[in-house]
């Protein structure tokens, strides 16, 4: 592919051309132009050594248009020195809506964060600021249940570049078949979005079978403070038979009566304590063991505030969240504005790095014709696969256990990414009204209503060339 990076500096005839220039005079940085964004720095002036640690780069979204480096830059250096900010240029000269700021300490990145997010950067205009996160993984749906690990390692690096490993976890219902998915890890960010182009559904199959591919969600950090008041562990890779009540008295045994409740979602639960340290030792003498003959993994849960989980979960961002433009995803707003776009993940994470544990896939059969039933309706019948349902699970500030499920259409994710997957704006406080949840939402999204026989034909209209 061409480069199109601007002769000289890039700076003639842009926005605000003389401000930008007095800008780099005053530090002494280089602002150059290329493949659809503005680069300051990277590295600064006299930098010596490797880039900043992981966990050193923002994401700022939310950014009028009209606003560029020299607005950013003294805003930001006042949490810290800048490394780096990369800011996504149209073709008109005006900015995307978002930038990433690299701070050369990661301690500075999570003030800058912390100070930012909901800034008010212009009357009315507030900033959305996260963490931003190379992500190396992908969510690969739709692998036979049959095949083993070992299976699906080799036939991933026999069709993608880069492959580390691949995780696969076992099914709730039958622990020598796997769930129907696996995570895949490359060994760089632009190998699995190389990777994510190649096995977008349509253009490959694995063993003859249709594949959904999305990026895996990074793990959105917790602060310390709050992480040292967590007194729930999150417990997977249970039986489906296994009752709270067993699970209960397992994590009882290390110190009896230090359980206070244990909530369980098919094979996984949470195991509420009343005091921490109690909860820390279970963690430590509990991981690992075997509970009614499955090997189970035990970590603290994270902890969200529920009136900001929607947001953190609207989209998995290739670097934590950018516009579905080259190498880079971008969570979308409520009307799929990317101007209004704010990022982020999931709360409950596996031991793993950067991947969510409570992503379950469920391919749904039901016999009743029910609200699921017309969604796979219309998806059979416009030959758009199989739906795919991923349930998401968070703990309220107020302790309540709350469910939220995305919905995956395999045939549309290639054709209308911005709306993928279909994400309820709405969490729930049981797992089957989440479930209806989003399948109305998907049906509404779609254009169609949830009642009646002509569901299906509707969807032709709302989107149209995919017959």
């Amino acid at each position: 592919m061409e480069s199109n990076q601007k002769s000289g500096d890039g700076l003639t005839g842009t926005q605000k051309e003389v401000s930008l220039r007095a800008l780099i005079q005053r530090t002494g940085y280089q602002l150059l132009q290329e493949n659809g964004q503005r680069r300051y720095g990277g590295p600064p002036p006299g930098w010596e050594g490797p880039p900043p640690e992981r966990g050193s780069e923002i994401f700022v979204g939310k950014l009028p248009r009209d606003l560029f480096e020299d607005e950013l830059v003294p805003l930001c250096e006042k949490f810290g020195k800048i490394y780096e900010v990369r800011m996504m240029m149209d073709f008109n000269g005006n900015n995307r809506g978002y930038a990433f700021v690299t701070f050369t300490t990661k301690n500075e990145a999570k003030t800058a964060m912390k100070q930012l997010n909901n800034y008010e950067i212009r009357n009315g205009r507030l900033l959305g600021v996260c963490a931003s996160v190379d992500n190396c993984r992908l969510f690969v749906g739709g692998i036979p249940k049959s095949k083993k690990r070992e299976e699906i390692l080799m036939e991933m690096k026999k069709v993608t570049d880069g492959v580390l490993e691949v995780i696969v976890y076992p099914s709730a219902a039958d622990k020598t078949k796997n769930r129907g998915f696996a995570f895949v890890e490359y060994d760089s960010h632009r190998a699995a979005a190389m990777a994510r182009r190649k096995l977008l559904p349509g253009r490959i199959q694995l063993w003859g079978h249709a594949i959904a591919v999305d990026w895996a969600e990074p793990e959105v950090e917790v602060d310390e403070d709050t992480m040292a008041t967590v007194k729930i562990l999150y417990v997977r890779n249970l039986m489906l038979a296994t009752t709270e009540e067993t699970i209960e008295k397992e994590f009882n045994s290390i110190k009896p009566g230090a359980v206070e409740r244990v909530k369980k979602i098919r094979d996984y639960a949470f195991v509420h304590f009343t005091q921490r340290e109690d909860a820390i030792s279970a963690m430590d003498a509990v991981n690992g063991k075997l509970v009614d003959g499955s090997p189970v993994e035990v970590t603290l849960a994270k902890p969200v505030d529920k009136d900001n989980y929607v947001r953190y979960t609207r989209g998995t961002g290739g670097r934590g969240g950018a516009l579905l433009q080259g190498e880079y995803t971008y969570t979308l707003g409520q009307v799929y504005d990317p101007s209004a776009a704010y990022l982020g993940a999931p709360v409950f994470y596996a031991p793993q790095k950067n991947y969510v544990i409570s992503l379950i896939d469920l391919w749904i059969c039901i016999d009743s014709y029910t609200i699921f039933q017309i969604l796979e309706d219309v998806c059979q019948k416009n030959n758009w696969g199989q739906p795919v349902y991923q349930l998401h699970s968070a703990i309220g500030l107020d302790q309540r256990q709350l469910f939220l499920y995305k919905v995956t259409i395999p045939a549309l994710a290639t054709q209308y990414p911005n709306v993928h997957p279909f994400t309820p704006a709405k969490l729930c406080t049981a797992v089957d009204e989440a479930k209806v949840h989003a399948a109305e939402h998907a049906l509404q999204t779609l254009g169609l209503q949830t009642e009646g026989a002509e569901a299906s034909s509707a969807a032709v209209a709302a989107f149209p060339g995919m017959l």
